[in-house]
């Protein structure tokens, strides 16, 4: 969310860092590539991020250092996942779908835990850590729909509403429709909004106030996911499991 003027060499830094992380590892000329800049300037930066021990070079690539671990998990102990672990494992288990555990954090959703069952392989089309839009997700939609009307206006004038896909929700009375109907039922979809050929079910986890604190949800891909094991047999178990992450946070 822009809350006032960036610094443009620490926004140039983290962008080559994140281009390393989604190449796996990435030398100069395709980082340069990648980030649109030269590769003079792209040395400098990943010149430094080595120096200070962010980066690592192994022969002409440079890699994310494991120094990232520790800022990792600092950032998850923010988060409620002592509660949230097992039953999300234990989702992921009875569903035989991937299952994952979102929370909110500057306008976005952010896959706190992520659960593949063994034998289940979507890609890498989503990893622990990763960002997500709440307009075109199931997690994300469930998160902003128990917003309060003042702080979801702030959000979705800040960060809009881009498409995803040709099915992503970009009308805000659109979605604000499903957003209500996501506040009676306690359940959200998303029908191929965020990635073409996956969708998704979600229900969100609520303080005391009533506030939304995360979101727990189950995907897949559109063969296993649709239809009644879509809307019907897994939405059940999500709710429950989202509901009894709750109740262990209230008695807490």
């Amino acid at each position: 969310m822009n809350d006032g003027p960036r610094v443009k060499t620490t926004q140039t830094s983290f962008r080559i860092i994140e281009a390393v992380r989604d190449n796996r590892g990435a030398g100069v000329s395709e980082l340069a590539r990648t980030v649109d800049l030269s590769k003079s300037a792209v040395h400098k930066h990943v010149q430094t991020l080595t120096e200070i021990g962010y980066l690592v070079r192994e022969d002409d690539a440079y890699y994310l250092s494991n120094r990232f671990l520790s800022l990792g998990n600092r950032a998850r102990e923010r988060l409620p996942l002592g509660p949230a672990s097992n039953v999300v494992n234990d989702l992921a288990e009875t569903t035989g779908h991937v299952t994952n555990f979102m929370a909110h954090e500057n306008g976005r959703g952010v896959y706190a835990l992520r659960v593949e069952p063994e034998g289940v392989d979507l890609g890498d089309i989503v990893t622990e850590g990763d960002v997500a839009p709440l307009h075109a997700t199931a997690g994300g939609k469930a998160i902003l729909a128990f917003f309060s009307k003042e702080k979801r206006t702030a959000i979705l004038d800040s960060v809009g509403l881009p498409a995803h896909t040709e099915k992503t929700i970009t009308d805000r009375r659109e979605l604000e429709r499903e957003l209500r109907s996501i506040r009676d039922q306690r359940v959200a979809f998303d029908r191929e909004e965020f990635m073409t050929g996956h969708q998704c079910v979600a229900s969100p986890v609520v303080d005391r106030s009533g506030e939304p604190i995360a979101a727990v949800s189950v995907t897949g891909n559109i063969q296993h996911m649709s239809g009644k094991r879509l809307e019907e047999d897994v939405t059940g178990l999500v709710t429950s499991a989202a509901k009894s992450i709750e109740n262990e946070l209230l008695s807490q």
